[in-house]
């Protein structure tokens, strides 16, 4: 049988545990070709150096990859003290060396000064755009620029080992956050200087590396259906916001764009306890049809209207 034009129009979330030396929009065209899907895309870049939780979107799961950009994130990575690169990773050229090596308790010390809400400067080879070009092709070329600090968050930082001039940390943050950045700026704390060798993404939003599979497991597979049984509904990401099942005409009522009425008090008192809001004003809620994803609605003063509806 031939196939549809276009690819299939197969939806859902797949967590792929990515492989060093491979880009993420490498591995994302890699998927599409695997899944002879129509439309994919992924939940947060990895460099390509870095290994880890990959979580792509096929198909209607796209619309809801905002929710994975948002979600917060956790990491592994390994430090070697003394040796700053010109990306702040093993794969950059050498850029200085000094020969102080911390010990485990200096390092212990300065992980209170990270934890919170901080300020931090973006690698110059990263993805941000600087008078509409990418600061890596820029930096590439070796033109000289500076990035503005941003303002993230760091929920959880700890030492994991401590051997000689290598470490090994665990952090969980925001989005936005830039684990080199993060080595470069602890190492300056420490009065030295210091770059990535290892980073390893554990967990992003609700997808953990343990539940992904690997690129080499979907390539050696024969049969279709068998890479499709890895694939996890489009709502995987919408776990932390209510969901309200409104019946078939309500549902038909939100896909003809027209907003719907909440009466029901068990419905309604959901909406109001899962955004802790006395008004519900402009909470964003999931619509399920007898549990099946209908779409995004906004709730408002008792009524909730689309915002993005699947086509599934």
């Amino acid at each position: 049988m031939a196939k549809r034009k276009g690819g299939r129009p197969i939806s859902g979330w797949l967590a792929i545990d990515k492989p060093r030396g491979i880009g993420s929009t490498t591995l994302v065209n890699q998927i599409k070709r695997l899944f002879d899907a129509k439309k994919v895309g992924h939940g947060g870049t990895l460099d390509p150096m870095a290994t880890g939780v990959l979580p792509i979107a096929l198909g209607e799961a796209t619309k809801t990859m905002t929710f994975a950009l948002d979600a917060r994130k956790s990491y592994q990575f390994d430090v070697k003290w003394g040796v700053e690169t010109d990306s702040l990773d093993a794969d950059g050229v050498v850029t200085n060396t000094v020969a102080l090596r911390p010990s485990e308790a200096d390092i212990l010390r300065i992980i209170p000064k990270f934890l919170g809400e901080i300020e931090q400067v973006p690698p110059k080879v990263s993805a941000l755009k600087v008078d509409g070009k990418r600061a890596y092709d820029l930096a590439r070329d070796g033109q000289d620029f500076d990035l503005p600090a941003r303002q993230t968050e760091v929920y959880n930082l700890a030492l994991l080992e401590h051997v000689g001039e290598h470490s090994r940390f665990r952090v969980e943050a925001a989005k936005g956050f830039y684990v080199r950045a993060l080595a470069r700026d602890l190492a300056y704390a420490l009065g030295t200087l210091g770059h990535l060798t290892a980073l390893r993404r554990v967990r992003s939003g609700p997808f953990v590396v343990e539940d992904c599979v690997t690129l080499d497991i979907l390539t050696n597979l024969a049969h279709m259906s068998d890479r499709d049984a890895f694939l996890m509904p489009l709502d995987r990401v919408l776990v932390d916001i209510p969901a309200l099942d409104l019946g078939t005409e309500a549902a038909q009522q939100l896909r003809n764009g027209q907003s719907v009425a909440v009466f029901r008090k068990s419905l309604l008192d959901k909406v109001l306890t899962a955004t802790a809001n006395e008004t519900g004003e402009r909470a964003i809620v999931l619509v399920l049809n007898r549990g099946e994803p209908v779409g995004m609605g906004q709730f408002e003063n008792g009524r909730i209207a689309p915002v993005r509806l699947f086509n599934l």
